[in-house]
Formats: structure tokens, C-alpha cells, sequence
């Protein structure tokens, strides 16, 4: 017989699947990672996994402990994944600019959520990353995977996303896009992959109101670059451990409404139900391809880390995005 022990077995392996419509005009060959089909529906599902593992080999986790974590929702979902998996209790603190969804979502499965104020300072008390760290020390036998700094993060990326995408595209593969916030995604990818090939480019995908493209080009952490923004899952107003600007050639930086409308696009001419900073990573790959002439020759695969659910009441609802004034 044919199965999986639990769930989280089927993290991995997901998808390449050639961009057609929404590439019009462009001659290199756009291929899109499809995280939603891991179980959690994200990209996030490989470095909690990798994160609750490496935490109970280090006996920094144990048996009946609670998993405490600040999440923009994705990276909750792959914990609560593996909690229910393992048997152990989350609580999850949110921003309050995220999705209801993403909030509903995880207390279906079983999380206490928190949510916290977004415009407040990352070192704030009432901050999501601040609220995380007090719990953490207030309840005993928790255990705080920080998910920004801890090296787990980028290593499940480098065991599995890289490698993946190397034989998926039989090493053919001459561009990495994917959108940047903790980092572990484009630090651990790309690392394997400049690894296999020095030559490879790597592109971080960031949105206005977040430091990480000033800071690539400059060396300067500017506060005057942080501002709020509406796009969930990408940039950040601190710099996460888990980013490797030496495994980022370049940034491009997408408004909150070219990704959005992106996003609409790849679910109406792709059939790709994805969420919100999958149309950013999209745009800025668009983008960067147009800027730099990319030739039938090149081969760029755009990682798209989660899927549409998590955006119902948002990206999917044409009001809400009339009253952003994305669409008419």
C-alpha cells in the first residue's frame, strides 16, 4: 500500500509549471515553482518542518511544549501542520494588516492567534515579534523558532528547493526570482544553486516601505525607507539573519497594486490561484526580464509561495479592490 504516515510527508516536490499568457512578448521561458501544493499550502511548510526537527534533535523542543511564533500566517500553518503531527501546542502572533483568512485558518487547526498592532516599531512591546518573545519566556517548556534568524529556515531550502528546481529544469536554469522577507527562501535556494552554477542570477523581489533593495545597493539600513505597505508576506523593516544579500545579485521593488493586479491575472490567464506576493514575484520577474533583454536562451523560474485562499476577502474581492483603487 501507498501512503504517507502523517501530513507533513508531503511537504516538497511541488510543481514547474510554464508561465504562457501573462509572458506575452517575452522570450525566455518563465516557469513558475507552485508552492500551494504543499499541504499547508505554502513555501512555508518546508522550513517549519526543518525548524520543530532540528529543534527537538538540539532538545531545545520537548515532549508537550508549546510552539510560539510571529507569522505573517504562512509559516504558522507549516508549524500547526507539524505540531498536530508531533503533538504539540502554538500560539501564533499576527500583524493585524494580515489576511482574516490567514487568522481563520490557523485556529482551524488548532492555534491560539494573537494579533498585533503593524504600525508600531520591531522593537515595540506590543509589536508581533516583541508579544512572541515575552510569551516565549512567560510559558514554560515553549520553544521560539524565529523563524528571521534561525539557520534552519535557509537550510531546508538548501536541502530541498534548490535541488529540486536543478532537476526539474535539468540544470538549465539561469535566473532565480522569488520574493524576500525572513530570507530563507532565496538564501538557501540560491545557495545551492550558485553552487551548481557560479553564473546563476538571483533576484529578490521587494516591496516599497521595506529596507532589503537600499541595503543591497548601499550597505545603509535607512529607517526613512520604512513606511507601512499592503502586501503581505514580502519585505521587511529589520534584517533578518536568514538574508544572504551575498546570494542576491539585485533587488526590484513592486507596489502594492502591480502586485495585486498581477496576482487576479495568473488566477484568470493561468488558472494559478495564488496569493498576493506570488503577483509581486511575478511583476518584478516581468520586469527584470524586460530591463535586462532576456534571450530564448535563458530559463527563469519564479517561486510563488502560497495560494489564493489565504486572500478571499482581499486580493478575490472586487470592492476591496476598488476601494484600494487597484482596479477600476
Amino acid at each position: 500500500m501507498k501512503y504517507l504516515n502523517h501530513i507533513i510527508e508531503a511537504v516538497g516536490n511541488t510543481p514547474l509549471v510554464k508561465l504562457n499568457n501573462v509572458t506575452d512578448g517575452v522570450k525566455a521561458t518563465v516557469l513558475a515553482k507552485v508552492e500551494y501544493f504543499n499541504p499547508g499550502n505554502s513555501v512555508k511548510d518546508r522550513m517549519a518542518v526543518k525548524m520543530i526537527e532540528d529543534a527537538e534533535k538540539a532538545g531545545l523542543l520537548k515532549p508537550g511544549g508549546t510552539i510560539i511564533e510571529g507569522t505573517s500566517g504562512n509559516t504558522g500553518m507549516g508549524l500547526a501542520l507539524a505540531a498536530i503531527a508531533k503533538g504539540y501546542k502554538c500560539i501564533f502572533t499576527l500583524s493585524d494588516k494580515q489576511s482574516k483568512e490567514k487568522m481563520d485558518v490557523l485556529r482551524a487547526v488548532g492555534a491560539e492567534v494573537i494579533v498585533c498592532p503593524t504600525n508600531v516599531a520591531p522593537d515595540h512591546p506590543d509589536s508581533y515579534y516583541s508579544v512572541a518573545k515575552r510569551l516565549n519566556q512567560e510559558i514554560p517548556n515553549s520553544f521560539y523558532p524565529n523563524q528571521y534568524d534561525n539557520t534552519s529556515n535557509a537550510a531546508a531550502h538548501y536541502e530541498t528547493t534548490g535541488p529540486e528546481l536543478w532537476d526539474q529544469t535539468d540544470g538549465k536554469i539561469t535566473h532565480f526570482i522569488t520574493g524576500v522577507g525572513t530570507g530563507g527562501t532565496v538564501s538557501g535556494t540560491s545557495k545551492y544553486l550558485k553552487e551548481k552554477n557560479p553564473d546563476l542570477i538571483t533576484v529578490g523581489i521587494d516591496t516599497y516601505g521595506s529596507v532589503f533593495k537600499k541595503y543591497k545597493e548601499t550597505g545603509e539600513f535607512d529607517e526613512k525607507e520604512i513606511y507601512p505597505y499592503a502586501t503581505e508576506g514580502i519585505g521587511e523593516d529589520i534584517l533578518p539573519k536568514n538574508v544572504d544579500f551575498d546570494m542576491i545579485d539585485s533587488f526590484v521593488k513592486v507596489t502594492d497594486k502591480d502586485g495585486a493586479v498581477m496576482t487576479r491575472r495568473l488566477a484568470k490567464e493561468e488558472g494559478l490561484f495564488v496569493g498576493w506576493s506570488c503577483g509581486s514575484a511575478v511583476y518584478g520577474a516581468l520586469e527584470y526580464i524586460k530591463q535586462q533583454n532576456l534571450t530564448e536562451d535563458d530559463v527563469v523560474v519564479v517561486l510563488l509561495p502560497d495560494h489564493g485562499t489565504r486572500y478571499l476577502a482581499k486580493i478575490y474581492n472586487d470592492e476591496w479592490m476598488r476601494q484600494q483603487g487597484y482596479i477600476d
